[in-house]
């Protein structure tokens, strides 16, 4: 599941989740948000996972769709995490990304906020 992050900068959008992502996460809360912040100019975006609970087959497919609709907008993407496999992936992998990707310790939530309006 997203939950939307209340209170940040202007031109950050940002989820915490939790449980097991399904592909009604990404439609019904994720996609609108991103699609609202590529049509005000820019996708800055902070991700914070505190563990990885699981994602469905058609989650996964559109997670993999996501970054290719309005690839030129995407600016900062924040991982807040400490899922050792995510942090690698987002090291290995996070040059195929649009945008930059960086990575953040759950401790330091606050500076990936920072980052990502930056």
């Amino acid at each position: 599941m997203f939950k939307e992050i209340p209170n940040l900068p202007s031109r950050v959008i940002g989820f915490e989740v939790s449980g097991k992502v399904e592909a009604e996460d990404y439609r019904d809360v994720l996609l609108p948000a991103l699609q609202a912040a590529a049509a005000a100019g820019e996708v800055r975006v902070v991700i914070v996972m505190p563990k990885f609970e699981g994602i469905s087959g058609s989650a996964l497919w559109q997670d993999l769709k996501i970054g290719v609709e309005n690839w030129g907008a995407w600016k900062r993407i924040a991982l807040v995490t400490d899922v050792e496999w995510m942090i690698h992936g987002t090291q290995w992998f996070g040059w195929m990304t649009p945008g930059e990707v960086k990575h953040f310790a759950m401790t330091q939530r606050d500076d990936a906020i920072a980052w990502a309006a930056g």
